[in-house]
């Protein structure tokens, strides 16, 4: 059993070292892994909020919770990854419930919207969104816009 420790961190409070951790893992799954070339570094780091999840101080989980206003009109959250060496343990739902609760805490707000990679989208519907529109290519990867409107609470479960 890991034992994970969750801590979220507004940009400010990041610290070089953490930071440049962040990126080199977002860098390792989004660019070499998934072999998507897009910039990173789109400004919205410096106003999102940071959860990341570490076992013995290393980062093994990530995902960023933006406000309302900033990717959509309801709060959102993206960049989610597990790091390689965690996957198939269960830390992205626990990642994905961890962001859920921290978005809705953090806004007041029970309504999320995510762009998800379409893959992904039965795993999301276990969380209660539902997509909204058809799919499109971001950065050549087909996602899918997905609504959470906090009504039900499966992903508790």
């Amino acid at each position: 059993m890991m034992a994970i420790e969750w801590k979220h961190f507004a940009f400010e409070e990041l610290g070089s070292e953490l930071l440049y951790e962040i990126l080199r893992l977002r860098q390792e799954v989004f660019i070499l892994e998934q072999k998507c070339f897009y910039l990173d570094a789109d400004g919205l780091d410096k106003k999102a909020l940071h959860l990341c999840a570490f076992e013995a101080g290393r980062l093994m989980a990530y995902g960023r919770i933006l406000g309302p206003g900033l990717a959509y009109p309801q709060p959102s959250f993206g960049r989610v990854l597990v790091h390689r060496d965690y996957r198939g343990k269960g830390l992205g739902k626990a990642l994905t419930r961890a962001l859920i609760g921290l978005a809705e805490s953090e806004f007041e707000s029970k309504e999320l919207c995510i762009s998800a990679q379409a893959y992904l989208k039965s795993f999301y519907e276990g969380f209660d969104f539902r997509p909204e529109g058809e799919e499109y290519l971001d950065a050549g990867i087909p996602h899918i816009k997905m609504i959470r409107d906090g009504r039900r609470s499966s992903y508790l479960e």
